[in-house]
């Protein structure tokens, strides 16, 4: 299984460059030359499986002959043992046919480590095999980082640098980057928004000679094993709920469009699944995209969601690319629109887009009555972000069983959840001591310069300890 490239001009990869190239050297993003399709008998009997087991039979098609079966079991086996829940991802039932799909059980309570934890495996792994190290540089919104630093913080071949917008993270996020004490994690408050993190990560990405000095990697969901890892658990949860003998719908929290896309690709895989929902914040640029035709950026409004406060969804560029029969000419103009006007017209691929995707925007007013709704009715509290995906799944309306992502811990927002609920939710007790420990951070301008001498600061540092 090769990979290329949605911008056309980059050569093709194996897996296991892949999961170290992150972002393509012509600025695109990564995809498998063809979508394996997994068949019914498969699908159905996922419903007995473990998560580890389901992440193999799904994972193992995309990596070829680089990573063995029994190497790929050993890594996820042992990326999900040390998850809160037995299952990794349960499924509780809020009502008949609505479901919550809990992806908070990993060590920093959020989606984002049922991809890190098997990814930093995958990446050492590949390191090591080669003799070699990496220099990962991530922006987050707020769960990424966290995630990224708890997977990588034991590695040995790997220096970490993840760059967060100054002020526009919640204190328990914050302190999931800033707490550890390892040498070779490093978090970055950069004065601006996510937007403006991801902007530096990408044109880091594009030197290619800084890119080639540090051995620039990349933990973003612009990795496609990032997004590989993510397919799992849509597998999981429908086989529970009776597919492939019947189709499940979810409504998924978007920001950077990686989870959804995850999504799209379990429906290219052969899994049945009804209506894929974009469930958006105030920032509500693709559900705006999905009903005009128009992706056009605004401004970053600050909400009780922080990690959807995006603009520019990176990995919409994927499934822009399949959309357009994988024309790399159409990607290629429909960014240098985006680059050159802050806004792109879909045209002829709008109908595509209508016919994947319904979408919904959720205010904060509207996410503030559905957490208190949910407590009172059911006695189970909402984050603000998988409050925007009930609010889209209520608003959109669909038969059938609909399943909503939790995409993190209601204890990572205390402070939203206390001023809706009146009741402030705690943090599991294996993180008590994360609010009193000492933070380890450093603050940089919104400077292309500035971060690149930081990070190349570190690579040396390691280098050199090295010997």
């Amino acid at each position: 299984m090769n990979y290329i490239s949605t911008r056309g001009t980059a050569p093709e990869l194996a897996f296991d460059d892949v999961v170290l190239a992150g972002l393509a050297r012509d600025g695109g993003l990564y995809l498998p030359k063809s979508w394996p399709v997994l068949s019914a008998e498969t699908i159905r009997a996922f419903k007995t499986k473990s998560f580890a087991d389901i992440a193999v039979e799904v994972i193992l098609p995309f990596v070829g002959d680089t990573i063995s079966r029994a190497d790929l079991k050993r890594m996820a086996d042992a990326a999900y043992a040390g998850f809160g829940d037995p299952t990794v991802a349960p499924l509780v039932e809020l009502a008949p046919g609505r479901y919550i799909l809990e992806l908070f059980h990993g060590p920093t309570l959020a989606f984002k480590d049922v991809a890190m934890q098997l990814l930093a495996r995958l990446m050492d792994h590949v390191l090591e095999k080669r003799g070699a190290r990496a220099t990962i540089v991530g922006a987050t919104s707020g769960d990424t980082g966290g995630a990224a630093i708890e997977a990588f913080r034991a590695s040995k071949r790997v220096d970490v640098v993840i760059l967060f917008p100054d002020g526009r993270v919640s204190d328990v996020q914050r302190r999931m980057m800033t707490t550890p004490t390892e040498k070779n994690v490093h978090a970055v408050a950069v004065k601006g928004t996510f937007d403006d993190c991801q902007a530096l990560v990408k044109a880091m990405f594009n030197d290619h000679a800084f890119r080639d000095r540090v051995q620039l990697s990349g933990v973003n969901s612009i990795n496609w094993a990032r997004i590989v890892a993510q397919v799992t658990y849509y597998f999981a949860a429908a086989s529970r709920l009776g597919a492939p003998d019947k189709a499940v719908s979810f409504s998924v929290p978007t920001g950077n469009f990686g989870d959804i896309f995850a999504g799209y690709v379990a429906r290219r895989m052969g899994l049945p699944i009804k209506q894929l929902i974009v469930a958006s914040n105030e920032n509500d640029i693709l559900p705006r995209t999905v009903t005009t035709g128009v992706y056009e950026m605004k401004g970053v409004v600050a909400t009780s969601s922080p990690s959807m406060d995006i603009q520019i969804s990176s990995n919409f560029e994927r499934y822009l690319f399949e959309a357009a029969g994988r024309d790399p000419g159409v990607i290629r103009g429909l960014m240098k629109d985006l680059a050159d006007r802050k806004r792109f017209e879909l045209g002829a691929l709008w109908p595509i887009v209508k016919a994947d995707f319904a979408a919904a925007a959720a205010s904060e007013s509207d996410v503030a009555t559905c957490i208190r709704e949910t407590k009172a009715k059911y006695g189970y509290v909402l984050d603000p972000h998988t409050a925007c995906g009930v609010v889209a799944a209520d608003r959109v309306g669909t038969s059938g069983d609909m399943v909503v992502l939790a995409t993190a811990h209601p204890a990572k927002f205390p402070d939203a959840i206390e001023a809706i609920t009146g009741a402030r939710p705690g943090l599991p007790a294996r993180l008590a001591d994360l609010m009193t420990d000492a933070e380890r951070f450093d603050v940089v301008a919104n400077d292309l310069a500035t971060v690149e001498q930081f990070v190349e600061r570190v690579a040396q540092a390691s280098i050199k300890a090295a010997g």
